[in-house]
Formats: structure tokens, sequence, C-alpha cells
């Protein structure tokens, strides 16, 4: 029997060690633990005693026996080692492979996981075995790699990521690509829009189909990379001539895979809906005609998914009713419809356009609250104290008729001079809004409202001006009035459960943030003088929203804004009911938008279930549509934010060469600095080859660079002049000069830069090339020369 195990180890132990990149240990005892995992998984196949261990590595004295002995135990709670019930240990093969999908955020190195750059998994490009981004694959963690994110030991070193490699694709998140075509006489190449697909891709001649050169096309991928041949794919639809503002919107909605047209079957359906309410369907509402009611929109919005109503009581309070389109009595179950609806998710705001979640029949004229008309409405109504406080509610379906139709901009104007149309209304709603929006900071709400960038197009979609949306009273009043609404749904829904369970209930929910990501951002924003309190959740809100005002108008407003928001979890749509931390809400629902987005039907639906004492649902089945619908949203965002920083380059290639613009740096890499136009919002990259003036290091501890000889420091939240180098709009980004420098780079210089670069790029590999393999190396012999001590 040992001789079986010798000969097996023996087989084991000359495998060839993949060339993998094996962190440095931080200690020797790291480097102890690294030896025995490489070990274990050189002889993945067979278990080994404790003694065994210590045999194959020569162990012989006393304290080193119990040093192995603990990382042993160590490595078995890692779970990178599994104990047999004989007290055996083995490589744990199974709990190593995880699913996960491919963010290739750049040409050398990718992220496999959910999203979470602290527990994704980091994957050199050349490790991702024919993967793109978006493709959800199987990838195993590489020994030696860290367990954890975060911060390691002592707080200025960053703990070792997690290293993997792609072992196995489970789902290919595109077999399209959008981009650029270049045609030559037998064959033509696509570069991708995509800014996370690096190689371009390989067109026979005859599957270029009708693309010219120059035009804008979708390509379906008939062979992926793998790392020895480039993909290939044949044009399967010409979008137009590349930079038509037309062609290029349709390209980033092929890009998101997202729709331009509505299935036959669902406009058909759609159209088949009578427009007349039956006098029978309204018998069966609460009537709400009669009462004072409006909606306040943008002014360019085409649907109206909310009204307010409002009336005196005699008792001295106020009866306020939030009206909502009762978009589930038009789209039922099953149908077209419902489907469509269900799989686009969302609505989808471009610069230009709307991509709708429901046909327009039903997003513009059926479900819309057009003025002097009656429409169907789910609703919440109040009863409401002049001072803010709610003593009745009702939730149920109504009919109302609204009598006006404000735009955010009307109504501020009616409030501010003191004269038109519902003055005492408007003002009324705007005082309640004022007491709720304090009673929500009071309990702890956080401040969020960023630059919101808005732009000024011609007949063409050319983008004349650029300028920031002003968000006034107005905006607020209604948004109050809709975050009362979901709140209440979702405390309502709740507080009628039965038995131990709670309703099941789509929720909008809103972790807590991390606090290492916390005690990060706030170090950070110490630098620039923002002092930020982080011990509880209460101070975090209050000095938190303290930074916020100081913020306001200061040059680097924008940039700590955005790193603050990314230092937050993301909101997403659970039927874990774990409460809003941004809102500051126990539970909070999205009830007041179901012309644009399906969780909105989906609570219109889960409410009327309760109400007409249905028991609790299928907390699977809803889960899945909350993923489904946060995926959704997800998409729409990056389709939007992409159609903005077209516009933005776009904006930018139509402005005088010579010009000069004041920024600030929002970005400081080892490859050069991303700085922020104060005037547009747009964000370009200085290049590090184009700081002439000296060699520039990078300070990443500091977020800043550093001249090796004239100690010049470029740091985050710094001031800088820049002028455009280059504006590409195929790939929507922008390349920029520092002013001082004027892009007057030697070409001497610029090749020490770029011979520099080369050779540290060549050292750092060869250094993990080397540490990989004498990490392996060393595992392989320590198993080999214990298996020759056993034989002599």
């Amino acid at each position: 029997m040992r001789n079986n195990r010798n000969k097996l180890r023996e087989q084991h132990s000359r495998r060839s060690p993949q060339n993998r990149p094996v962190p440095a240990a931080d200690s020797f005892l790291d480097e102890m633990k690294n030896d025995i995992v490489a070990f274990f998984e050189i002889n993945s196949k067979d278990s080994f005693s404790q003694t065994d261990v210590l045999e194959n590595f020569d162990v012989t004295d006393r304290k080193t026996k119990l040093l192995t002995h603990g990382l042993l135990g160590e490595l078995v709670d890692e779970s990178q080692l599994t104990r047999h019930p004989d007290g055996t240990y083995q490589f744990n093969e199974n709990d190593r492979t995880i699913e996960g999908t491919v963010d290739h955020v750049n040409p050398r190195f990718a992220f496999v996981g959910n999203g979470d750059r602290d527990t994704d998994i980091y994957v050199s490009t050349e490790d991702l075995n024919g993967a793109i981004d978006g493709d959800k694959v199987k990838v195993t963690r590489l020994s030696g790699s860290s367990n954890s994110g975060g911060f390691s030991r002592g707080s200025q070193n960053r703990s070792r990521r997690i290293e993997g490699k792609v072992v196995g694709i489970v789902e290919r998140g595109r077999s399209e690509i959008v981009g650029r075509i270049s045609t030559w006489p037998n064959y033509g190449q696509v570069v991708p829009d995509s800014k996370k697909i690096y190689e371009e891709i390989y067109i026979p001649k005859d599957k270029l189909g009708a693309a010219k050169d120059g035009d804008k096309v979708i390509v379906k991928l008939t062979r992926f990379p793998d790392g020895r041949q480039r993909p290939e794919g044949e044009v399967t639809a010409v979008l137009g001539q590349a930079g038509q503002n037309n062609t290029e919107m349709h390209a980033i909605l092929a890009e998101f895979g997202l729709p331009v047209h509505f299935p036959d079957a669902v406009e058909q359906q759609s159209e088949a809906i009578s427009e007349k309410i039956p006098e029978q369907e309204i018998s069966k509402r609460r009537d709400m005609r009669g009462i004072t009611t409006f909606t306040i929109d943008p002014d360019d919005a085409k649907d109206f998914d909310d009204a307010l109503s409002i009336r005196h009581l005699d008792n001295g309070n106020y009866e306020i009713g939030v009206h909502i389109a009762d978009v589930t009595h038009y789209i039922q179950p099953g149908t077209p419809l419902e489907d469509e609806a269900f799989k686009r998710g969302t609505s989808v705001y471009l610069v230009d356009r709307v991509v709708p979640m429901l046909p327009e029949k039903l997003s513009n004229n059926l479900c819309s609250l057009r003025p002097n008309e009656d429409k169907l409405t789910f609703s919440t109504v109040f009863e409401i104290t002049p001072d803010a406080k709610i003593k009745k509610e009702w939730f149920g379906r109504t009919v109302i008729h609204s009598d006006r139709r404000f735009a955010y901009e009307e109504a501020q104007d009616i409030v501010d001079r003191g004269q038109g149309d519902y003055l005492e209304e408007l003002r009324l709603l705007n005082e309640l809004a004022f007491k709720f929006r304090d009673e929500r900071f009071r309990h702890g709400a956080i401040n969020f409202e960023t630059v919101e960038v808005k732009f000024k197009l011609d007949e063409n979609g050319v983008p004349l001006s650029v300028y920031p949306k002003i968000r006034k009273d107005a905006h607020k009043l209604i948004e109050e009035f809709m975050l009362l609404a979901n709140k209440r749904v979702a405390e309502f829904v709740h507080g009628l459960s039965r038995g131990e369970h709670p309703n099941v209930m789509v929720y909008r929910v809103h972790d807590s943030p991390d606090f290492e990501k916390l005690k990060t951002f706030a170090t950070f924003a110490g630098r620039f003088g923002y002092k930020l309190k982080i011990d509880s959740e209460k101070e975090l809100s209050k000095s938190f929203n303290t930074m916020m005002e100081s913020l306001e108008g200061q040059p680097e407003q924008n940039a700590l804004q955005q790193l603050a928001i990314r230092t937050m979890a993301k909101a997403r749509y659970s039927t874990e009911d774990i409460g809003h931390f941004g809102l500051s809400f126990r539970r909070y629902s999205h009830f007041t938008s179901p012309i644009r987005r399906y969780p909105d039907m989906m609570a219109h639906r889960l409410l009327q279930h309760y109400l007409d004492g249905g028991k609790s649902v299928d907390k699977e089945e809803y889960e899945a549509k909350c993923k489904h619908s946060s995926d959704r949203e997800r998409v729409a965002v990056e389709a939007e934010r992409a159609s903005i920083k077209y516009k933005q380059v776009e904006f930018m290639n139509r402005m005088d060469q010579d010009q000069e613009f004041n920024g600030i740096i929002t970005g400081v890499t080892d490859f050069g600095l991303f700085v922020e136009i104060t005037e547009t919002s747009a964000e370009g990259l200085v290049r590090m080859t184009d700081l002439g003036d000296d060699f520039y290091e990078f300070d990443k501890d500091n977020y800043r660079l550093i001249g090796k000889r004239n100690k010049r420091i470029f740091a985050f939240g710094d001031a800088v002049t820049v002028r455009v180098k280059e504006a590409n709009l195929a790939r929507r980004s922008l390349d920029l000069w520092l002013v001082e420098d004027k892009g007057a780079v030697k070409l001497s210089l610029k090749n020490r830069l770029t011979r520099r670069e080369n050779n540290d790029g060549e050292s750092r590999a060869a250094r993990r090339s080397g540490s990989a393999g004498s990490q392996r190396e060393k595992a392989a012999k320590t198993a080999k020369s214990g298996k020759e001590r056993r034989k002599r």
C-alpha cells in the first residue's frame, strides 16, 4: 500500500508546473504555506497524512512540526485542503473552482466574479483561455493567492489579490460585436466599439456582406480568440456610416444588446387594447376625479406615470393622493406584452432618445396620466397633518382626472413668483416636502446628489452645448412624495403578513457600506480638508451630508462625489428586506414608475394580491425576477453612460484644437492622469508618455505621480489646464495634453520612456515567472526528495 502511494506521488511530482504568477510571500510562514499548497496541488489526486507532509519537507524539529500542523489546519479552514475521516489531507479541487462573469478591464488582465473588486478573481489575459468580456466562466484559484480582499496586516500594504485561471466557459455573454470595419480586397477587420474587447475581428471576404469601409457593423463571432488565433466573424448588419448620430446611437443599443423595435406580436396586442374605460371598471374603483390633481414632469417628458391630488379636510389636515398609472390593469401575465416588459426590465434613456419598456400606445397614451382625461391608477392616499405627520393611509385602485400638466421649471416659477395656476396647492406640497426631507435627514438619510449632464442637440443630433442639470425645489417636491409612497407600500405589505414568515415583496435595497472602503475614502477626503466620521451610521450620514454641502461649487466636487458613491454598496432589487441605507428607510420598494420599470409592476401585483387576502407567494421565483431586473438596470445605466460619453467626446471634437480648458485630476494610474474638464464634465487621459518634462513614478498609496528629477507632483484633485490631443469617437475616449507641455515631447525622451516601460514590464514578468517557477519547482523537488529518502 505504501509503495503504491509512493509510486503515485512520484508520478504527480514529475508533472510540469504551470508557469503561473504566485504572489510574493509576506513572511516565512506565508512561504511555507505556499509550498504546502503547491505540494498538494501537484499531487491533487492523492491524500496524505501529516507524517507524509513532514517527511516530504524533511521536517524533524518539534517547533517546525507544530508550525506545519497549524498551517494544515489553516488550509482546511480556508477550504484549500479537505481533511478526510482517516486524518489524511487532500487538495480541494471543487472549492477552488467558482463561476463568475468576465470583466476585461484592460488588455493585460480581467476580473472574474460578481463585480465586487474585493472578492473578484484576478485573471491575466493569457489565462482567459478564449473567454471575452461578459462571458460566464468557471475559474480556478491559483495556489499562493490570497483568500481575502481589503487591507492586509498593517495599514500600508494591500493584501494579495486572489488570482486564477479560466478552466471552462459556461455561457457566452455575447455572440455579436459592434464596431467599425476597415475593408481590403480580400478581407475586412472590425475594431470593436467596446472598450473591453481588445482584439480586432477578422472578416473573410465572403462574409463582408454589404459593408463598406468606415461603416459601423454588427458582427457575429464564428471563432472566439483562444490565445493562438484571433477572433473571426461575419457581418450580419450594417448600421450606417460611422460618426453619424443615428448610426452611433444604434451602435450603442446593439453593443449592449438593447432592442430597437418591439416584436410584431407585442405591437399587435398593444394596438388591440381599447382606449375607452368601461363604466363597470370605474365602479370597482375609488373615484377621485373630482379632486384637484396635476402632474409635474420634465419639459420633454411624454409618459406621465405619477400625479398628485390635494384637498383640505374639515379637521385641518390634508388629504394627499399619490396616483400611479395602473399598468398591470392593461398587461396580464402570460401575454406577449408581459413577456417583453420582463425581458426589457426597464426603459433606457440615451441622450437623444428613449427605448421604452412598453409600446408607445401604452407608455404615451393609455397609461400616461395626461391632463383632461380620465385615467386608471393605483394610489396611495394619506391624511397628513400641517407638520407632515401621517394620520391615516389607504391603498387601492382608483380613477383620476388630471387638471393640469406642469413642467418642473413651470411649477418652480409659479412658486418663486407667487402667482400662477394652483399656487396655494403647489406651495403647500412644497412645504410638506421640505418637512419630509428634513425628517429623512434627521433619521440618517444621505444626500447622494451628483452633477447630471444634459445636451442641447440640433436636428441631426449634433451637440451644440453641454450644461449641468439643475435640481430645484419642484424636483425635490415630487421626489419626496414618491419616496413616501414607495416606503409606505413596502411597510403596508409587510404589515399584512400572517404567520411566522413575512409576505414576499419586491424591495429596493441598499446595503451598508464596507467599513474598510469607508476608512480609505475618509482618509482620502481628509487630504482635501473634509472630515468624515465613520464610527457609526448616524455619525457617518451627518458628516457625509456636511461634506457634500461643503463640496458644493468646489473644483473637486464631482470627483469626490463620484468616489463617495463608488464607496457605497449598489442599490438593487431583492425579496430580502434588509432596508435602504442611503435613504435610511427600514423598508423601501419601487411602486411609482411602472411605465418604465418592471419591478414596479411586480410591486403593484403583489400589493393587490395581499389586499385581496392572498397568501405569500413563491420567494425564489420573485428573487430570480429581482436579480434579472437588477441586471437589466445595470445594462441600461451602462448604455446611458456610453451615449453621454459619446456626445461629450463629439462635443470636444468640435472645439478649436488650440482651446484650453480648466480641469481637475480625477484619477491617477501608472499609465497617466485622468482629467475631468470642468466646463463639459468630459473626462480624458493625459498619458504618462506625454508628460515630457521628467520621468514620473506612480505613488499608488497617495494617488499621485512624482517627478524623479524635478519632484513635481500631480495628485488627485489638483487643478490643471489641458488641451484636446485626440477625440476618438469610435472608442468614446479623449486624449489630452497638459498645457504646460504643449505636446512638445522630444522623440528621444519618448523613446526612453517607452524603453523603460518595456524593460520594467519584462522585468516584472520575469520576476513573476521566476517566483511561480521556483515556488512550484521547490514543491516538486521536496516531494521527490521525500520519496527518495523513504526508499533509502
